[in-house]
């Protein structure tokens, strides 16, 4: 009984001892030893691992590739044109040995403000050595590879990689977007306005010429008509002379009926004249002839 007694309290205290001395790496994270705060060992792999217990302890790292946003900041370009730029940038714990003496006991909250601390400086130095139409044109992928190649060397001292850097929005001060817009619309209104000028002097032009051609083929069209027109007299004075010269008593007449048919037309039948008016001397001959 008093062995009994004595053996279980010891299997109790190597079952928790030794389970204590087991833990899991995930694939996920890496995991340091610890004894005492200082490194004794590293597991990257995942699986199951040993360590002392109560001596040692485990700190694990997310290995993943992480993403941090860096702060806003006001960039000064070549121009003078100053402008906001908004960036993120992507990394990974390379070293976690280098990272866990870099930080110390402030993990990724220290070493994240550490990198953007760098990411700053360093997209203020890039963005500072070119004009503003570098940044906001397609050279911008240029200027971000600079500067993620320059953060990559200030990163590893804290045992970091960084992957990418990006610029997610590059913009005017608040204070200078009204000025801006004003000066962009004055630009559009004077290209307007010149537009229009265009288009009026354009639109005169093809009027001018319009009003031309209307007077040129009126003048030609009148011309030709009189042409026609006295051609057509001339034509018609031949047949009356013929005409008068086969008989003239029958022409006479003919003219007669004409100058009858004009002057007695519908609602307009009277006519006042003297009795003895050669106007009628057809109607009034019994015979047709002109007395």
């Amino acid at each position: 009984m008093r062995k009994t007694t004595f053996i279980l309290p010891v299997l109790v205290i190597v079952v928790v001892a030794a389970l204590s001395a087991l833990f899991i790496v995930d694939e996920r994270e890496k995991a340091l030893v610890l004894q005492f705060g200082r490194v004794v060992d590293v597991k990257e792999e995942p699986g199951l691992a040993f360590k002392i217990p109560l001596i040692q302890e485990v700190v694990r790292y997310d290995s993943r590739i992480l993403s941090i946003d860096v702060q806003p900041l006001e960039v000064t370009p070549l121009d003078d044109r100053r402008l906001v730029v908004d960036a993120f940038a992507r990394y990974r714990i390379s070293d976690v040995k280098q990272f866990r003496q870099a930080v110390g006991v402030g993990g990724l909250r220290t070493a994240e403000d550490r990198l953007n601390r760098i990411l700053v400086a360093e997209t203020r130095e890039v963005l500072g050595s070119v004009s503003s139409k570098d940044i906001l044109s397609s050279d911008r992928a240029a200027l971000m590879l600079r500067i993620r190649n320059a953060a990559i060397v200030q990163a590893r001292g804290l045992g970091l990689e960084v992957i990418d850097v990006r610029l997610k929005a590059t913009d005017l001060p608040s204070q200078n977007l009204e000025a801006t817009f004003d000066r962009m619309r004055a630009e559009r209104e004077r290209e307007a306005t010149d537009e229009r000028a265009r288009g009026n002097e354009a639109a005169q032009r093809v009027r001018a010429q319009a009003d031309r051609t209307v007077v040129e083929l009126v003048s030609e069209a009148k011309r030709e008509a009189e042409v026609t027109r006295g051609e057509a007299d001339a034509q018609r004075n031949n047949i009356f002379a013929q005409a008068y010269g086969k008989d003239s008593e029958f022409f006479e007449f003919y003219r007669s009926l004409t100058a009858y048919t004009r002057a007695l037309k519908a609602g307009n039948s009277s006519i006042v004249m003297s009795p003895d008016s050669e106007f009628f001397n057809y109607l009034k001959s019994s015979t047709g002839a002109s007395k």
